[in-house]
Formats: structure tokens, C-alpha cells, sequence
């Protein structure tokens, strides 16, 4: 059963702190010991899953001073990470959804599942999450590589984008490459998903092959683009995001194949 309650001095784990899409991050990662050890005794939390067997509590407040980006947890383990994602995703639903959006009443979270429901309509609500595709292309032994205009920090990466009402995965990864970067794909390849709180997508992976084009970026979404040998990268996300994983699948096909 789900339920807040008020946490006591010795309750232990992991402590999930955000507010404001803000995570609580004191020495630059997760609090880990006893509600007393973080002055987080006497508040409400909830318990929303276990890391190495310990449990991991969300408090939905704001801390004074060190609150940070769940992007600071990325190289760390991807199970902790996604459960730090979790939670701040949490946190914004609990907190932006307060007030039922038919009735205007004050609602409350379900003791069952991760919703809020509204007493005087019955309407409940569930955290939406945005899909979104993020796909490598292939061409002989060179991938195609983007630098985005949302990332000033020189980094390079694989296309994505948000999968639009009435349409499949497949058809969503046609459209963004080509409204991106002018080019055609095929031989399209499913390859794992990610969850992605940023704020909250779920990033569905896939590889794909060059079909033909020249690369014309869209200036609004793309600030470069270009084919890229694989043993010639430019600067890379990092490791533990599905985009650097696809650039590592890629390049090490493009290995093989010129081997």
C-alpha cells in the first residue's frame, strides 16, 4: 500500500528530496542514512521502491541551499538513477495536481497507485510521460552526429524527438530525421528504451541505415550536423544515457564491418 507518513528519527534508506523539478543533492549526490541524519525526521515521505535493499523515501519539499539537477546522478547506477528520476517526476505530479481539473475540488494521492483522486467527481489522474524516439543512422562506416541548439555545451548526438498524436514509433523516427537533417532512413531496429525525467519522456531507442538525402538541418532544432567516421567522434553524451549507448552499438558495427 502506498501512503504518506510522518518519517521517524531512525527510519533509513535513500532520500528522494525535490521540489520544482529540484533535487536535494547535499555533497553532490543522494542522501543515504537515517531521517535524523538529514534533519528529515517529522516530515512526510513516501516510499516509492528499494535500492540494494534499502528503501527509497520522496520527500516532496524544497531544502535550503544544493538543490540540483537529477542530471548530476547520470553517471551513477542506472537503477538509482531512474528511481531519482522517479521521484522528481513524482514530486511535480503531486505538486501540479492538487486541484481537480474538472470540478476544481482539492484531491488527494491514491494509497494503491501512483494517481490522485478527486472526492467529489471521482476523476483520478495519472503522471503523464511523453514518448519520444531517439535513433542512430548508419552510413557505411560513419554515423550521423547533431549538435542540438538546446545544448550549448558542444556535445554531439543521435536525432530525437517527440512522437505527435495518431502516430507510430516507426513513422515518428521518419519524420524528425527528416524535418531535422533533410535525410531518408530504412531498415529501421528497435533497440531499448530509457526512462527520461527531463521533464518526463520515456526515450524509445532505435538504429537505422542511410536511404538517401543530403543533410539540410533545420536551424530552429539542429546548430550542426554531419557524418562522422567512427573512430573520429566529436565530443560525446555521456556514459549511461541511451544516446551514447546507440553511438557505442553503432561504432561497434562500423568496426566489424570495416574489419
Amino acid at each position: 500500500m502506498l501512503a504518506d507518513r510522518i518519517t521517524e528519527k531512525l527510519d533509513h534508506g535513500w532520500w528522494i528530496v525535490s521540489h520544482g523539478h529540484k533535487l536535494w543533492l547535499p555533497a553532490g549526490g543522494l542522501p543515504y542514512g537515517t531521517a535524523a541524519d538529514w534533519g528529515l525526521a517529522g516530515v512526510f515521505a513516501r516510499q516509492i521502491g528499494e535500492w540494494q535493499g534499502e528503501p527509497v523515501w520522496l520527500v516532496c519539499q524544497s531544502q535550503p541551499g544544493e538543490m540540483g539537477s537529477v542530471r548530476q546522478l547520470i553517471d551513477q547506477e542506472p537503477g538509482l538513477f531512474q528511481l531519482a528520476g522517479r521521484g522528481v517526476q513524482l514530486a511535480e505530479f503531486y505538486r501540479s495536481h492538487q486541484y481537480c481539473g474538472y470540478c476544481g475540488h482539492e484531491m488527494h494521492p491514491s494509497k494503491t497507485e501512483w494517481a490522485m483522486l478527486c472526492n467529489h467527481c471521482r476523476e483520478r489522474y495519472y503522471p503523464q510521460i511523453a514518448p519520444c524516439i531517439i535513433v542512430a543512422i548508419r552510413r557505411d562506416d560513419t554515423i550521423l552526429l547533431a549538435q542540438h541548439t538546446r545544448h550549448r555545451n558542444g556535445v554531439y548526438t543521435v536525432l530525437a524527438g517527440f512522437v505527435e498524436v495518431g502516430e507510430t514509433l516507426e513513422q515518428a523516427v521518419a519524420r524528425e530525421v527528416m524535418e531535422e537533417s533533410s535525410i531518408r532512413v530504412k531498415n529501421l531496429r528497435y533497440v531499448s528504451s530509457q526512462p527520461w525525467p527531463f521533464p518526463q519522456s520515456l526515450m524509445m531507442a532505435f538504429t537505422a541505415e542511410y536511404a538517401g538525402g543530403e543533410i539540410a538541418i533545420d536551424r530552429k532544432e539542429l546548430l550542426d550536423a554531419g557524418w562522422y567516421r567512427y573512430d573520429q567522434l566529436p565530443l560525446l553524451p555521456a556514459v549511461g544515457t541511451v544516446a551514447r549507448r546507440l553511438i557505442e552499438d553503432t561504432v561497434a558495427r562500423c568496426r566489424a564491418g570495416c574489419e
